[in-house]
């Protein structure tokens, strides 16, 4: 079984589809649960769908997991009080060697089952390259320099290990290149035989998207992979011990 996270750039619950058509960014994490809880115990809404999905505000998991960082234990329990919550329940050694608990309340929205169909990994289109991105610090670096010049950036790739980061205006065209950073096999076996391996697939993007993107990365991922889909999406699929993280940004239109 799998906890399954997708965050939006909205509380609406919209179709992913929907999401990037009308310029919205979206994320979708999967945790693998027997790698972080040694007890689990869930009893969805039926044998057959042995699931519960729910909607909070990211930010007060966020703070309650953040006292959890020198806990002895720590018990995660969906609850009633009043109105549904998400109890996190912190055990915490004291100074004295002796036991304390901090239990954090966290409101939830559970949603009904006429809106999973909504809440599914996205199916991410073929894209045209598929390529490893470079060092995530040296691209945050680099992109934050050029959101001093421009709000939009180009993102563009292809099957021999270069991808550029570029930006244009009416007085200054700057280009960061990155090469050798290597394309996985399947990109290379699946691409179109007709694609030239030193063309450039390109992506135009709000910057201050993808800097939500690199600043939120507080991870060093084993591997970190850029699909483009020309002038359609690109699609940030992070891998990092147990936890695969997928990125979704759409295109300028």
């Amino acid at each position: 079984m799998k906890f399954r996270a997708k965050i939006v750039d909205a509380a609406c619950l919209n179709h992913f589809t929907h999401k990037l058509a009308n310029g919205g960014v979206s994320m979708w994490c999967e945790l693998e649960q027997e790698n972080f809880f040694r007890e689990f115990q869930m009893e969805g809404v039926s044998a057959e769908n042995n699931e519960i999905y729910l909607e909070l505000t990211s930010e007060n998991l966020s703070r309650a997991l953040k006292t959890a960082q020198n806990a002895r234990a720590l018990k995660i329990k969906l609850t009633n009080k009043h109105f549904p919550c998400l109890t996190v329940s912190v055990d915490l050694l004291s100074v004295s060697n002796s036991s304390r608990i901090v239990t954090h309340d966290i409101p939830i929205k559970v949603i009904p089952r006429k809106l999973w169909k909504d809440l599914q990994e996205p199916v991410v289109p073929h894209p045209d390259v598929s390529i490893y991105l470079p060092v995530l610090k040296t691209m945050k670096s680099v992109v934050e320099k050029m959101k001093n010049i421009s709000n939009h950036l180009v993102i563009e790739a292809n099957l021999n290990g270069e991808l550029n980061l570029k930006i244009e205006t009416e007085l200054v065209c700057i280009t960061t290149h990155f090469k050798d950073l290597g394309n996985p096999p399947l990109a290379s076996e699946n691409a179109s035989q007709d694609r030239n391996p030193e063309q450039m697939a390109e992506v135009q993007l709000e910057i201050k998207k993808l800097l939500q993107f690199l600043v939120g990365q507080q991870v060093n991922p084993t591997k970190a992979l850029c699909n483009i889909v020309s002038n359609k999406m690109v699609h940030f699929d992070l891998l990092h011990e147990d936890v695969s993280l997928q990125y979704f940004i759409p295109a300028l239109s």
